[in-house]
């Protein structure tokens, strides 16, 4: 059996795909492959192993040898899903790879945010620490997240540790109902929600339901401290409007991971925004990439293709 990696490099250069290799008999490794080049180097592969690379139904209607792709990542946005079904095409897909590593970062980013990091760094680096008559600088208020009220959107595996990391600083957690389904969710919207939070934090997909779901009018209804964390999907949150609420004081600190289109080629207004002096954190797309969470991937694409092989 002949199998593909299409962008083998996304996983980084420190990844060992012994586990993979053990389930074919051949593994051909690209780097990285454009959407051209897919058709091609699939031609005789009865499996395709790939992360971001499009596989759209032109192209899987040119792979009669096909039959699984093994995919990367949660996310299978990049496969045309219905064409695979259609052709008879398996799909698998990873989860829960990095939980402990994008949980982490999430709480990296609420330590940052609540401690004004950004803004303490700035002054540091612009020598007031140095010219300042006290000992220290107070400049900007610290939040203590000890008795503090977090509000979760995403109860799933990731979700639920963040809630177990917060909850060991003292933070007292709630969880919003899920997006789209409050009429049969026992739990508060987080419209509902949100007037009380000190910190939300955002671990669901990006559907129809969820799409701007903070928004202005949502922005609007928060405490000025209120901290507001994105490590899920770009466009989750308007960022134009939280940009405006953070410049105008109506939003206490603003962290994301992700962004609507990544990587940025065209610039971001959250990106030039860096220069101000503003309590925001930019990072690019990077909770994930603890190396135990990429090995993790492999290991679990391994088990796909075993169980594939299994019926």
């Amino acid at each position: 059996m002949k199998a593909v990696i299409l962008d083998a490099a996304s996983l980084g250069p420190d990844i060992d795909l012994a586990p993979i290799r053990q389930r074919v008999d051949t593994l051909e490794v690209h780097d990285q492959s454009s959407r051209e080049q897919a058709a091609e180097r699939l031609a005789e592969a009865e499996v395709a192993i790939v992360n971001k690379v499009v596989l759209d139904a032109e192209t899987l209607e040119a792979l009669p040898a096909l039959r699984l792709i093994c995919v990367l990542a949660t996310g299978t946005n990049n496969i045309d899903m219905a064409a695979a079904k259609r052709l008879g095409i398996t799909v698998k897909n990873v989860s829960g790879y990095g939980t402990a590593s994008v949980a982490q970062h999430t709480l990296m980013l609420m330590l940052a945010l609540a401690t004004r990091l950004p803004l303490y760094q700035r002054d540091v680096a612009g020598g007031r620490w140095n010219e300042n008559p006290f000992f220290c600088l107070m400049d900007h208020t610290i939040l203590q997240l000890e008795g503090k009220r977090l509000v979760l959107v995403g109860q799933g595996e990731l979700g639920s540790k963040v809630a177990r990391l917060a909850q060991a600083f003292g933070m007292l957690v709630d969880f919003a109902a899920r997006p789209g389904n409050e009429a049969h969710d026992r739990r508060p919207g987080l419209c509902d929600l949100a007037p009380e939070a000190d910190v939300i934090s955002l671990h669901c997909p990006l559907t129809e339901a969820t799409r701007h779901l903070v928004d202005a009018r949502l922005l609007a209804t928060l405490k000025p401290s209120t901290l507001l964390v994105n490590c899920a999907r770009g466009g989750i949150i308007d960022e134009d409007a939280a940009l405006e609420a953070l410049r105008q004081g109506q939003l206490g600190g603003l962290g994301v991971d992700v962004l609507p289109e990544e990587p940025p080629r065209q610039g971001h207004p959250l990106i030039d925004a860096l220069d101000e002096p503003l309590n925001l954190i930019v990072t690019p797309h990077n909770a994930w990439i603890t190396p135990e969470a990429r090995q993790r991937i492999v290991t679990l694409t391994a088990d796909n293709l075993r169980h594939w092989q299994e019926g």
